[in-house]
């Protein structure tokens, strides 16, 4: 009837952005290809307007026609906009970047829910930490003060930029074991990090792809999978942890806080320093810091 709607397509949203995405590709290549044909019949014409009906004869450009720079110049606009079709539009557009990060999200998904399915920690279940096998590569990271400072009300008491993007560099890919409180001072979830987060309430509700464990031992088994899985705090799970820990990842600030949480202090007899990199205080940086690294004798 008149003035009836007409019924929208019921199309899989998926096959629906598949069908999008080909018609935009169509039509930049329709567009390219009609760019390139009036740029052979313009190269054609330039030539012929010099050679035949002596336009601008007489006239060079760095000792060459006129006409050749200008079909120089016009080729390179035609080679920019081939490369933006087929490198640029395919593989770095925000279509691709998309793509790209949804499909890490969806890995990062399935490896999450695999754990949840394999970490078995029945009631009935009398083990203690002490039983656990460390890890080899279980490592510690940590920024610190002299006095083994690392934080006050839940978070951190400096801004040291190289040291943000040490830990960046270190801890990307690989599992991060943390407890509530630490969790809680993040904004969001850091990327390309999978989060353990340890906590003794019920139900804790955390964002897709974190998660949740009740205890240490549960942590670095939900984490064995990885080469080198991180503990990033805080101060009761550094205590915990140390034991079972083969490496130390320290950044020694060089001055002394006002603190309420604290980094077990490192056992010497226990422990060797294998490398050290000082860093004096500049522009970007109030104290200078030693980066520190530490293997278990």
């Amino acid at each position: 009837m008149f003035g009836k709607k007409k019924p929208k397509p019921q199309i899989d949203q998926e096959l629906f952005e598949l069908i999008e995405n080909a018609q935009r590709r169509v039509k930049q290549k329709k567009g390219l290809y009609i760019h390139f044909v009036i740029f052979l019949i313009s190269a054609v014409f330039l030539i012929l307007a010099n050679t035949v009906l002596g336009i601008g004869k007489d006239f060079k450009l760095l000792g060459l026609d006129w006409f050749v720079i200008a079909i120089t110049i016009w080729l390179f606009f035609f080679l920019h906009h081939l490369f933006n079709i087929f490198i640029t539009n395919k593989f770095m557009g925000k279509a691709w970047e998309k793509a790209q990060i949804e499909k890490l999200v969806a890995k990062q998904q399935d490896k999450i829910e695999t754990l949840k399915n394999t970490l078995i920690t029945p009631k009935t279940e009398t083990k203690t930490i002490a039983k656990i096998k460390p890890l080899k590569n279980l490592t510690m990271i940590v920024a610190a003060g002299e006095n083994n400072e690392i934080g006050k009300n839940n978070d951190l008491i400096w801004n040291l930029k190289d040291d943000l993007k040490r830990f960046k560099a270190l801890t990307s890919g690989h599992y991060i074991i943390m407890g509530r409180k630490t969790f809680e001072s993040f904004p969001k979830p850091l990327p390309n990090r999978t989060h353990v987060v340890i906590s003794r309430q019920k139900d804790y509700q955390v964002p897709e792809g974190v998660l949740v464990v009740n205890s240490l031992e549960d942590a670095i088994d939900a984490a064995s999978g990885d080469s080198q899985p991180f503990i990033i705090g805080g101060g009761e799970i550094y205590k915990q942890a140390i034991p079972f820990t083969s490496r130390i990842e320290l950044t020694r600030v060089h001055s002394t806080f006002d603190a309420d949480t604290y980094f077990p202090e490192i056992n010497m007899e226990e422990w060797k320093e294998t490398d050290s990199q000082v860093h004096d205080n500049d522009e970007q940086h109030n104290h200078a810091f030693s980066f520190m690294t530490y293997e278990r004798k």
